[in-house]
Order: C-alpha cells, then sequence, then structure tokens
C-alpha cells in the first residue's frame, strides 16, 4: 500500500511540473496576423509568435530581427517591432521589464497612430505597478507608474484601456498617500506638530481618494490645536474640510463638536462627497485569512481599501510649506528688496537684457541698470544711496572739481548686517561679552571713517581758500603746458 501510494505522488507530481513548465503552458498571443497568407515574412512573424506563446523567447527574438532585416518594407514591421517587446514583457524580471519599456518607447514614438500605441504605454504602466513596493519602502516604482499612467490618460484618452490605467492610478495613488500618512503620524507621535500638519495636509490635498484622508484631516487639526491659538484658522479648516467632504467618517461628530466650540459654523455635506464615500465603504473589500497571515512577509501593497470610483489626480505632488513659517521667509510676500512678490510677480533676482552694447561705453549705469539708463542728474541721489544720507559736493580747486561729502552724524551699528559665520556656513551665536566687543569695534571703525572725511573737507577747504586768494591777486592763471617732442632715434 505505502509503495503504491509513492509511487501515484511521484506521477502526480511528475505530471504537474509537466503541466507547468514553459514548453507545455501555452499563452495565446494578444496582437498576431489574421490576415491568411504564405508570403515569407508573414511566415517568419507566425512562427515567431509560436516560439512566444510556448515561452521560446530568445528564439522569437532572432526570428523576428531577421523578419525586419530581410523585409525592411514589410507591412508587418510594426507588428513586428510591438511582438520583439512582447517577448521581453513576457519574460519579465528586472532585465526584461527595461529592455521590454524601452521597445514599447520606440514603437509608440514611431508609431503613435496605431491602436497598439495605448496598448503599448498600458504596458510601460503595468510594468511599473507589478514592481511597486509597499509604502514604507522605497516608492521609486510607484512613482513611475503614476506617471506613466497618467501619460496613458493624457495621450490617449479615449483609448479602451483608459478605465484600467484609471484604477491602476487609483491603487497607486492609495500607496503613495499612505506613505506620506505614515510619515505625518510619525511626526505627530514624536511632538513635531507643525511636520505633521505640513505633511498631512499635503496628502490630503493631491490624495483625496484615499481611504485614509479622513483620519488624515483630523490629525492635522489635533496638530494644529497643539501647536497654538494662532494656528486656530488651519484647525478650523481641517474640521470644515473633514465634515464637508467626508460626512461617513467615525470623527464627524467629534470634528462637529469641535467647530461648535470654537465657534465656527458647521458647514453643509456634499451630496457627492457622501455618495461617493457611501459607495466606497459599501464596496470595499477586506484581505482574507490568507492575505492576512503573508501579508508581513509580502513586500506587494495592499489594494483592497484603494478607491473603486472617482477621478484620480492628475498633477503632480508639489510639497508645501509649513504654516509655521513666516509668510516673508516663503517668498509669498513682497519685501523691501522685492515688492513685486507680494503680488505673485516678483522675484529675488530681476534680470534686464541690454541690447545696444554700445551703452556700456556711453552709459555708466548701463550695467546695474536697465536698458537705456543715464547717469543721475544733479543733486539726484546715486544708485544705492538711501534717501535722506548726505550728498557729496563738488569743490572746485585750481581749476578742477573735487567732490566732497560732508560730514554725516554719527550712527549706531547697522542692525541688518550679516552675521559672522563658521567654516561650514552657519551662524555663529555670539555671547553678551562677544556681541559688546562687536559693536565697540564697529564703533571704532565708524570714527576712523568720520575723522578722515573731516581731515579731507579741511584740506579741500584750504583748498578752495588759497584759490580765492590767487584770483584776488590776479594769478587765477593756468601755467602752460609743455609736450615733448619726439626725437630720432640715433
Amino acid at each position: 500500500m505505502v509503495r503504491n501510494a509513492l509511487r501515484n505522488t511521484a506521477i502526480l507530481a511528475l505530471f504537474a511540473s509537466l503541466m507547468i513548465s514553459p514548453a507545455c503552458r501555452k499563452k495565446a498571443y494578444e496582437n498576431p496576423i489574421t490576415k491568411d497568407t504564405q508570403q515569407p515574412d508573414k511566415v517568419l512573424f507566425d512562427t515567431a509568435v509560436d516560439d512566444i506563446e510556448h515561452g521560446r523567447y530568445e528564439r522569437a527574438r532572432l526570428t523576428l530581427q531577421t523578419m525586419m532585416n530581410t523585409y525592411d518594407t514589410s507591412e508587418y514591421l510594426a507588428k513586428a517591432k510591438l511582438a520583439v517587446a512582447d517577448s521581453w514583457f513576457r519574460e519579465g524580471g528586472a532585465r526584461g521589464f527595461a529592455q521590454a519599456e524601452a521597445e514599447y518607447k520606440d514603437f509608440i514614438l514611431f508609431y503613435p497612430q496605431m491602436e497598439e500605441a495605448a496598448e503599448a504605454q498600458e504596458k510601460i504602466c503595468k510594468m511599473q505597478y507589478q514592481q511597486m513596493d509597499k509604502a514604507d519602502r522605497d516608492p521609486t516604482h510607484a512613482m513611475r507608474a503614476q506617471d506613466e499612467c497618467r501619460q496613458l490618460l493624457t495621450q490617449f484618452p479615449n483609448s479602451k484601456f483608459a478605465p484600467e490605467a484609471q484604477q491602476l492610478l487609483r491603487n497607486v495613488q492609495e500607496v503613495l498617500a499612505d506613505e506620506e500618512y505614515r510619515v505625518g503620524a510619525f511626526y505627530h507621535t514624536k511632538g513635531s506638530y507643525p511636520a505633521s500638519a505640513n505633511r498631512l495636509q499635503a496628502m490630503t490635498d493631491q490624495f483625496p481618494l484615499s481611504s485614509r484622508a479622513d483620519e488624515a484631516l483630523w490629525l492635522q487639526a489635533d496638530a494644529y490645536q497643539k501647536m497654538g491659538d494662532n494656528f486656530e484658522n488651519q484647525q478650523a479648516a481641517a474640521y470644515t474640510k473633514l465634515v464637508r467632504e467626508y460626512p461617513l467618517s467615525t470623527h464627524i461628530d467629534d470634528a462637529k463638536s469641535r467647530l461648535k466650540a470654537m465657534n465656527r459654523q458647521i458647514p453643509e455635506v456634499d451630496q457627492a462627497a457622501y455618495a461617493h464615500m457611501k459607495y466606497e465603504l459599501e464596496n470595499r473589500q477586506k484581505r482574507g485569512l490568507i492575505g492576512k497571515m503573508w501579508g508581513p512577509f509580502s513586500g506587494k501593497p495592499d489594494m483592497h481599501p484603494a478607491a473603486k470610483s472617482g477621478t484620480p489626480v492628475m498633477d503632480s505632488f508639489h510639497p508645501t510649506i509649513p504654516a509655521s513659517v513666516p509668510v516673508v521667509a516663503t517668498g509669498t510676500q513682497g519685501t523691501s528688496a522685492n515688492p513685486a512678490a507680494a503680488s505673485g510677480n516678483g522675484s529675488d533676482v530681476n534680470l534686464t537684457t541690454v541690447n545696444n552694447t554700445n551703452l556700456i561705453d556711453t552709459a555708466p549705469d548701463a550695467r546695474s541698470g536697465a536698458a537705456g539708463a543715464t547717469a543721475p542728474a544733479a543733486g539726484t541721489p546715486a544708485a544705492g544711496t538711501p534717501a535722506g544720507a548726505a550728498q557729496p559736493s563738488s569743490v572746485k580747486v585750481g581749476g578742477v572739481s573735487t567732490d566732497v561729502t560732508p560730514q554725516t552724524p554719527a550712527a549706531g551699528p547697522n542692525p541688518n548686517a550679516p552675521l559672522p559665520q563658521n567654516h561650514t556656513g552657519k551662524l555663529k551665536k555670539l555671547s553678551p561679552a562677544q556681541q559688546l566687543k562687536q559693536t565697540q569695534k564697529q564703533q571704532e571703525q565708524f570714527k576712523k571713517i568720520q575723522k578722515k572725511q573731516a581731515e579731507q573737507q579741511k584740506k579741500a577747504q584750504e583748498a578752495a581758500a588759497k584759490s580765492d586768494k590767487k584770483k584776488k591777486d590776479g594769478g587765477d592763471q593756468q601755467p602752460p603746458v609743455t609736450t615733448p617732442q619726439p626725437t630720432a632715434k640715433q
């Protein structure tokens, strides 16, 4: 009996191995040529298709390459190029997917009007989707899958593959949203509430179809509450969005009571959002027992909570600036150096193109000002001189004009002066004694400059007095200037 049982088990194992082996498994090819003809190129194509269906991918690619090189004007050239990409796609693996993606990209580039171009883009999306990891791992393939599915929906919106690509995009965005939620929840647990609120707000704005969007809004409002009364408006906005767009959330009653305690108006429920959330909760799938047991050991993400309806966001993910950062530091409000940024039209760097190159020689201010700039008129402050500052005066000494800067009143150290930096480029923290010593040093330097200006002004006045005295005596003539004549070389 035992011998018979072992023999039967061995026969069954052998039969199963033969059934699952690539040589015995045949999977029909998706894009065969249905035309019944015995043309040589058609015969080569059919042979390659038979090899692809039986898993002989290398042999199929050699046959297809022979066909394309021999019959370069064949009507089946596009089909052959697509079959090469399909052979790499069926072979799989990192190398196979990389080669298949390159071949599909070439096919879309050369044959964008064919129906198979949308299928090629859909397979590129699937390749990245199949290589996608969990939310707590490398998101490279998830982001690539998101870009490729968006490309399909943008380039081929009316294709039959568009609905499937839309669902793949919803699944991918569920993984990316889960990643952002995990980071935000981690910051919230560690007490870094500005970082937590910023992450969660970006997640709810970019991935509104996520299954954890309502939970993210609740944590976001709680983070703003713990940041203080200055962020009450952001807290109320999070509660308002939770009540209006996620009416079936488990936190809906608590959010309404918080809004009532803050004397804020409770918004009306969006009926479209209510119907969408009701449909999602009724059709949300759950993991089976085997799936729950195998889940911790699997590298693939769980797609059961992903949305089954709704239009996914087509914009790329844009990181936001935390609400705790001052408005001036974000660059969204104008400053003294950049007043136009308040309207969103300014920038910290202004660029002006000077078309006339002669202005470099004729207009001294052409390099620092706008095109066609001229020298400032008399009595006009020079560029870069603050309003109300003392302007230089001209004193004529011996027929030559000399600019003399009048003495300016003493002033304290510049509060806007840059702080000293260490060798790493970071600002040093000065002690009170060091700050006092630095202030005294700046005052001494200012006194030296002031003394030097006073001496220059005194010398100019003495020279002007001597010049006036010469004019009275009639000696205001300049001595003749003799020019030496060149002599011939001996």
